[in-house]
């Protein structure tokens, strides 16, 4: 799929367009007729995309945000989901096993530090995503072609299937003489993934949720189709473009992909609700989490199971918070009330093999995710969700920003930020951090007791300890026998103590080391259940 084989049916260009009537309803801006002469049988987003971003015309970015403002004054469209029964009835395996080859690449051979693998459609992935490059400042549409694939179990497909369109792409990266290598996958609903050198694929990102876990039922956006710019030779970053739509709006998103040590997205939103949207989340990110040590002793030969540990968050005022994630018996939501957030993520702490025992999932390799707001994002709150699981195949833990005010009809809404696949995200706290939190039966009734490690360079000097107070507090509940245990040559600072919930079913716990009053900790916070 080098440059030469990217090709498809003519489309109608602009001025074509203007003569037979593909007239975007409502989308004045890109001067077409408000009703078409002729009747259309293809869906309406598919005639605006044809219209002006389509084979052969010349690529421009604010073009994908006057098609989505006009999708979004029409009603949702759901695009193609018909698959041979060949590709709709795949196993998770046998899909998996479909590949393209090497050489049918996008980019392949032309020495570029980026190539782009078209994803077939089949599984659960059953909606149709056009994908173009952008060569030269001219659209090319990456046609559909079967005999590029391999299919493995799936290889007898019908002689007639024709343009089956894809599901999404991977993204590969190498500098100079060094081979390719996987950094980064869009598929799925508006899912993305990527990693730094050396991980393993764990988190995956999301463009836009709406209502998650709400009792309304969550609608899940998609993307339509991209248009992926071909960078140029020896270039370190890839500008990638879609077009999402879902029943409550449709939007424009600009990805910007720097590979490296650290992978760093840059992604920008241009979101047109149909209507009133007062439970969005922004810069949502779903993981895995079954069991760790907090979650007491579990019939699994690991030790545990998890590809991020907790939630970091860096709030308006300048305060690092630490949230232990955890497998709870029942669906549980927690909001962290912020105005203008510097940066929240999911991060995973625990870097050695030993922490997890686990030779097939390799937890230790997966990636955090850091997310920097560009701008104020105003009043709002951090969302976590924690769904019960038993699988560690099940995405059960998603945070979110969720902004207090709704986006109303009719009106666009802007959002950007920077999200940084990492080891170690680049922004920490200049304090003690919490290395690990276990809890476990306390000395009676339904007593709990909790050890918190915090960890720090200050940590190793025992004058500094001296002068350490803990500051807890459960609500509701008592506190009971509260101690700290020093460990200077490991750098740590144990704090241990019972939960008293009385007759409670929950209880928010906040603990917090402070030196001549001053915080000398992030801040661990935790809901018990029992």
């Amino acid at each position: 799929m080098s440059s030469g084989s990217i090709a498809s049916s003519r489309h109608p260009d602009r001025r074509e367009a203007l003569r037979l009537g593909l007239g975007l309803a409502g989308g004045a801006a890109l001067g077409l007729p408000a009703k078409p002469v002729l009747a259309q049988e293809k869906p309406f987003p598919q005639v605006a995309i044809e219209a002006v971003l389509a084979e052969g015309q010349p690529f421009n970015p604010a073009r994908v945000a006057e098609v989505a403002s006009a999708i979004a004054r029409k009603a949702y469209v759901a695009p193609p989901t018909t698959l041979p029964d060949t590709l709709a009835n795949l196993s998770f395996e046998d899909y998996s096993a479909i590949r393209l080859r090497e050489t049918a690449r996008v980019w392949a051979g032309e020495g570029r530090s980026f190539s782009i693998e078209p994803l077939h459609r089949g599984f659960i992935y059953t909606n149709a995503v056009t994908i173009y490059v952008v060569e030269d400042g001219t659209i090319r549409r990456v046609a559909y072609d079967p005999s590029r694939f391999v299919f493995g179990a799936a290889q007898q497909l019908p002689a007639d299937v024709g343009s089956l369109d894809f599901s999404g792409f991977k993204v590969f990266f190498g500098s100079g003489r060094e081979p390719k290598r996987e950094v980064a996958v869009f598929q799925g609903a508006t899912f993305f993934r990527a990693i730094a050198s050396g991980q393993n694929y764990g988190i995956t990102a999301r463009t836009l949720a709406l209502q998650p876990a709400d009792s309304r039922g969550e609608e899940f956006p998609l993307f339509r189709a991209f248009w992926i710019e071909r960078p140029a030779p020896g270039s370190d970053s890839l500008a990638v473009h879609a077009l999402l739509d879902a029943p409550s709006a449709a939007g424009a998103v600009r990805f910007t992909l720097r590979p490296g040590d650290m992978t760093i997205t840059d992604v920008e939103v241009a979101l047109f609700p149909r209507t009133n949207l007062d439970h969005v989340g922004i810069g949502a990110m779903n993981a895995t989490y079954v069991f760790g040590p907090n979650d007491g002793a579990a019939d699994d030969v690991r030790v545990a199971a998890y590809e991020v540990k907790g939630l970091q968050i860096l709030n308006g005022q300048g305060e690092w918070i630490w949230r232990p994630l955890s497998n709870p018996e029942t669906l549980q939501i927690s909001a962290f009330i912020d105005e203008n957030p510097r940066g929240f993520g999911l991060l995973q702490r625990d870097r050695d093999f030993s922490a997890f025992q686990d030779d097939l999932r390799r937890f230790e390799l997966r990636p955090s995710l850091w997310l920097e707001p560009f701008g104020e994002w105003g009043k709002g709150s951090v969302q976590l969700i924690e769904v019960p699981t038993d699988s560690d195949r099940n995405d059960n833990v998603i945070a979110y920003w969720r902004p207090a005010e709704p986006y109303k009809a009719g009106e666009e809404a802007s959002i950007s930020y920077r999200l940084f696949w990492c080891w170690t995200p680049p922004e920490r706290p200049p304090l003690a951090t919490v290395a690990n939190t276990r809890a476990g039966r306390g000395g009676s009734g339904n007593r709990r007791r909790f050890a918190i490690d915090f960890v720090g360079e200050r940590l190793a000097d025992p004058a500094a300890i001296v002068e350490i107070k803990p500051s807890l507090s459960a609500t509701p509940g008592q506190i009971l026998d509260l101690r700290l245990w020093s460990y200077p040559e490991r750098r740590t600072l144990r704090v241990t103590f019972e939960l008293d919930p009385g007759n409670e079913m929950a209880s928010e716990l906040r603990l917090l080391l402070e030196a001549a009053g001053k915080a000398a900790s992030e801040t661990w916070l935790y809901r018990w259940t029992p």
